[in-house]
């Protein structure tokens, strides 16, 4: 099996939500790389194969950011 590639479109308004989103996606294991852009509304994850996109969205959810739209692998993703 091959890496998941996830994108999230979340709505952070200030350094510190773009920084909320990246300390939970750091402590989450699977997660190989991401980049979170304050600029761009974004929150690019790749995982391994192991990583259920169910698990990110939730991880992020948490941080009490609202996620407006989202893809797994290329496909839209319900939020």
């Amino acid at each position: 099996m091959s890496d998941h590639h996830y994108k999230f479109n979340v709505s952070m308004s200030c350094g510190g939500c773009s920084g909320a989103v990246e300390r939970v996606l750091k402590k989450l294991d699977g997660v190989k790389t991401y980049d979170v852009s304050l600029e761009t509304q974004t929150a690019d994850v790749v995982t391994e194969p192991s990583l259920e996109y169910e698990q990110v969205l939730e991880k992020i959810k948490k941080t009490g950011k609202t996620v407006n739209s989202a893809e797994a692998d290329g496909a839209t993703m319900s939020v």
